[in-house]
């Protein structure tokens, strides 16, 4: 998938059984139009096609790993100062205690399930996070590990846009990990998050054609610059392992996705593109945390989740 702006067409999409305020009712069901559009273009016309069913199978060549590799880390790597944060401050301030909530259980060997909340009608297009993510990640051409959809709609001259962010979703069933032949992807138990081995990964691309969403894609090993600038060459913090990006060494020629700045929560940060947010409409934290920010932000507001007929469970919501 490239980093332009994507066309948006049809699917079904079915929201979730609540009842929104009635002064609200008819910029909801807008909404609604936008979400129930956009998807088919992204995922039926740019991935190929594949068969899913709400019993995904297993590999049968490699069984999917039950514990996560010690290459990625499984506690928190120092623990964050956030002790001076008023709950009450202000979204980010709430998001990074919530964290620090999240942190304290996985030091105790509780498992969380770190997902987001997506405020659509925060979201200004600015496509901020995009560029956080990239500047973060130091991910090439082609690679964007979130991407910002748009729609307009209404009739002229009545007529406005609407933006939507996408990262990858992590679902609570994955159809991208079972499908793996050598077992390089899958959802870590200790916190929800679907990871990507790189020194395993052969980038046969099944992974990416068995997301739903199109959220996966894969490094051809071009660049932006000739000869490559400085910003180019340096080591991306991705998964903690600090790789220099070169030809014919990972991750050049594996899938790469979203992996919730993985590096980043277990140093106490929040992901780039939920700290770059200005409009703050992406919401980051432990869904089950009946105490944060995201738990009290879909338990209040109405909200769907995408494809949910396939029985992928995403853990990214979107608030109406």
């Amino acid at each position: 998938m490239s980093d332009q702006m994507i066309p948006i067409n049809t699917i079904d999409v079915q929201p979730e059984d609540v009842s929104p305020a009635p002064e609200n009712e008819a910029l909801d069901e807008e909404r609604r139009r936008f979400l129930a559009k956009f998807s088919s273009a992204v995922f039926a016309g740019l991935m190929a096609p594949a068969i899913f069913s709400k019993d995904f199978p297993k590999s049968a060549e490699v069984p999917v790993p039950t514990e996560t590799p010690q290459k990625f880390p499984t506690k928190p790597l120092r623990k964050p100062n956030t002790d001076y944060l008023d709950p009450e401050a202000g979204v980010i301030d709430r998001m990074l205690v919530d964290l620090r909530r999240a942190l304290e259980k996985r030091e105790r060997g509780e498992k969380v399930r770190f997902g987001m909340a997506v405020d659509l009608q925060k979201c200004t297009g600015c496509r901020a996070c995009t560029v956080a993510c990239k500047a973060e990640n130091q991910t090439p051409p082609e690679v964007s590990y979130n991407v910002v959809l748009e729609q307009e709609v209404g009739q002229f001259p009545n007529v406005r846009r609407v933006f939507m962010y996408k990262p990858c979703f992590h679902c609570e069933n994955p159809p991208c990990t079972p499908v793996c032949p050598v077992a390089a992807t899958w959802k870590r138990e200790e916190d929800g998050i679907v990871v990507i081995d790189y020194d395993k990964c052969i980038g046969c691309r099944y992974c990416l054609t068995a997301c739903p969403y199109g959220a996966r894609f894969i490094d051809l090993g071009k660049t932006y610059t000739d000869p490559l600038q400085p910003y180019e060459q340096m080591a991306s913090p991705e998964y903690g392992e600090n790789r220099v990006r070169a030809t014919g060494s990972s991750p050049v020629g594996n899938a790469r996705k979203c992996h919730f700045c993985l590096h980043r929560i277990y140093q106490g940060m929040l992901p780039a593109c939920a700290e770059t947010c200005i409009g703050r409409a992406i919401h980051f934290g432990d869904l089950d945390d009946p105490e944060s920010l995201v738990s009290e932000l879909i338990a209040k507001r109405p909200y769907i989740r995408l494809k949910e007929e396939l029985g992928t469970e995403p853990n990214v919501y979107y608030l109406l």
